[in-house]
């Protein structure tokens, strides 16, 4: 039954889509308004196939239905809840369902928030580039990437259940969900610059109305990056949460690409700067979602992250061409009716500071793409492999961080066209003291070296920047005037320096050491007493714990542990961790105590300010939110009787 519900419910999904293509062209062609508005139900069609598909594998798993190889594959009757439902997107053809449900629910978002405009060109042409997305997922579930194959079980047979580090910490359950999210999300925006190119309706309208849309999909995006990084740090057990893994740069590239759109559109909403750079940003952005895909979903990179190899790499590979030649060649071909009608009048002004800062991300794109894409065209072209590590991204990426935190600190204080250096330095007045007095703090707390002390330099003067903006604006509004795009980009940018700070921190002057230990021993790490107070074992459904308990500090016990998985015999460590304002002790057990040999060795480092990078970025997350409802009411682009800025005749 969940076979044949899975497949009608891909079925449907995929007719609904071609039909809506087809629907959407055809009224779009013959400039048929009542054809146009059956969009939304073609969506609702789309949104219910991909929902019964979606539940139809879950019921499948969490009844344990081996007759779907997907659940022999991936599924066990000893796997936990809510880690069975997880394991829907654990492996490939599950993860490509929930990209499609997602999709599925922002195409009939779109279809719906615009039902009283879908005789609107520009948003007929955005809805039919949505249903060729989602044609184009459904056709991969109908083909290389398809979840609902049958499977003959033996009797009693019973699956190995997820990818053990997959089943071991509940952000499992949300940390890809929200990258789907995120990744999703920029279809919209996508969507609608490509309609605003076929329209010739290249003026400022469709950016505004799709503004929300792009921060919420940035906002998801970066909870997906941060719960990401949580989870190496409490379940991979090497005291880090960011190692420059070719899957973390995969969905930190769309990131780059959109912090830099976010920025440099208010420059085309304000002056009509840069529209052929925000065209390119967005076009990018939705690009890159579709090779982080590629290199996590093809088998063509190792990594804890990435699913094995499968047919499905040839398909996204190019899906991704599409995009680009689609992209370039609409850009071009409009390439008259992009012009600028302006100019940035001085490079000190807030103008000449938002092109030093897309410049900045985009060359942090570049760095990031090259670092992971370069290992693989090599071996494409010499049969040879080699890597790059973390030295070198951290070597080329360190400057370019500096000095976005520098124009964090001097944009927000720039007036748009021009100033002069006196009004700079009146503005600057504040921010430049915070810098002297948080490296002082930095001295306080122990930081060392002359990168770590530059970081928390910059990152006061950064925050002192955006704490002026702030301060002036809850002075004229109260708390209202926090709610807006730029006092909610503020709460962004102390978010970001928040995690910049606490980056510099926990990699510079950490503490560790690793330590065998008999049963009342101690030992000593960066000011903390670990005193071993014995082991014991914890039996699970689906494995077998041993723990060491240690005691820190003389107060609370913390239990690392080694995971002994039942169904493939794998062992996996879990770290324990204080946590604390100031500093984690992070604990991990290397080898267990047994009847040969009593001691356990365990791993101990003292790293500060971790928890400020989770603290930072939910204050990320907020100031996103904030950003996205704009303090004053705006009329509507679109209507054509309100529209704010006047569109370019359609071409």
């Amino acid at each position: 039954m969940n076979l044949a519900l899975g497949v009608a419910g891909l079925t449907l999904g995929f007719v609904a889509a071609v039909a809506g293509i087809v629907s959407q062209a055809v009224g779009l062609r013959r400039d048929r308004p009542t054809i146009l508005r059956r969009a939304p139900g073609y969506a609702a069609l789309c949104m219910t196939g991909a929902t019964v598909a979606f539940a139809a594998m879950e019921r499948a798993l969490l009844t344990n239905d081996t007759t779907v190889r997907y659940v022999a594959e991936n599924g066990s009757s000893r796997t936990p809840f809510p880690f069975d439902v997880a394991t829907l997107w654990s492996a490939l053809e599950g993860s490509i369902l929930l990209w499609a449900l997602i999709l599925g629910g922002f195409t009939l978002a779109v279809a719906r928030k615009f039902r009283d405009r879908l005789d609107d060109h520009l948003v007929g042409w955005a809805i039919l580039v949505m249903f060729v997305v989602c044609a184009y997922f459904f056709a991969l579930m109908l083909g290389p990437a398809a979840p609902f194959h049958s499977f003959d079980p033996a009797p009693g047979y019973d699956g190995p259940g997820p990818n053990v580090l997959l089943q071991n910490h509940i952000l499992m359950a949300f940390h890809p969900p929200m990258l789907y999210l995120g990744y999703v999300g920029f279809t919209v925006p996508f969507a609608f610059a490509i309609g605003a190119l076929v329209t010739g309706r290249l003026g400022e309208g469709w950016l505004i109305e799709t503004r929300r849309w792009t921060l919420v999909a940035f906002g998801f995006l970066t909870a997906g990056i941060v719960l990401g990084a949580w989870w190496s740090y409490e379940v991979l057990g090497w005291g880090g949460y960011w190692a420059w893994d070719p899957v973390e740069i995969a969905s930190f590239l769309p990131w780059l690409t959109a912090s830099a759109f976010i920025h440099s559109v208010m420059m085309q909403e304000r002056r009509g700067l840069l529209r052929v750079w925000n065209l390119s940003l967005l076009c990018a952005t939705f690009g890159l979602t579709i090779l982080g895909t590629f290199l996590t979903r093809s088998g063509v990179i190792e990594s804890v992250h990435a699913f094995s190899e499968s047919d499905i790499g040839a398909w996204l590979l190019s899906g991704f061409a599409a995009i680009v030649v689609v992209s370039v060649g609409l850009i071009g071909w409009r390439g008259e009716l992009l012009r600028s009608p302006g100019r940035i009048d001085s490079p000190l002004s807030r103008e000449g500071a938002f092109l030093a800062n897309n410049l900045l991300f985009s060359v942090f794109a570049f760095v990031c793409l090259l670092g992971v894409t370069f290992p693989l065209i090599i071996e494409a072209l010499r049969d040879e492999r080699i890597s790059v590590g973390e030295p070198f991204f951290n070597r080329m990426t360190m400057p370019l961080g500096m000095v976005l935190l520098f124009l964090m600190g001097v944009a927000p204080v720039l007036p748009w066209r021009r100033t002069n250096t006196e009004t700079l330095a009146q503005r600057l007045w504040w921010p430049a003291w915070c810098a002297p007095a948080a490296v002082g703090v930095a001295l306080l707390v122990g930081a060392r070296g002359i990168e770590p002390l530059l970081a928390f330099a910059l990152g006061g003067f950064a925050a002192g920047s955006a704490l002026r903006q702030l301060t002036l604006a809850t002075r004229r509004q109260g708390l209202r005037g926090l709610v807006g795009r730029a006092n909610g980009g503020m709460i962004v940018h102390l978010g970001v320096i928040v995690i910049a700070v606490a980056i510099a921190a926990s990699n510079s002057f950490q503490h560790q050491g690793e330590f065998d230990l008999s049963e009342g021993q101690t030992a000593r790490v960066g000011g903390h007493t670990l005193r071993y107070e014995g082991s014991r074992v914890v039996e699970a459904d689906n494995r077998r714990e041993l723990r060491a308990r240690i005691r820190v500090d003389g107060k609370d016990v913390f239990e690392p542990r080694i995971n002994q998985y039942l169904a493939t015999g794998q062992e996996i460590g879990t770290p324990s961790v204080d946590l604390g304002i100031t500093r984690d002790v992070y604990l991990s057990l290397q080898r267990a105590a047994g009847e040969d040999n009593p001691t356990v060795s365990i791993r101990a480092i003292v790293q500060p300010l971790v928890q400020w990078l989770w603290f930072g970025g939910m204050v990320m997350i907020a100031g996103t939110a904030l950003s996205a409802f704009p303090g004053r009411r705006r009329r509507n682009p679109l209507d054509p009787v309100s529209r704010p800025v006047p569109e370019e005749v359609p071409v």
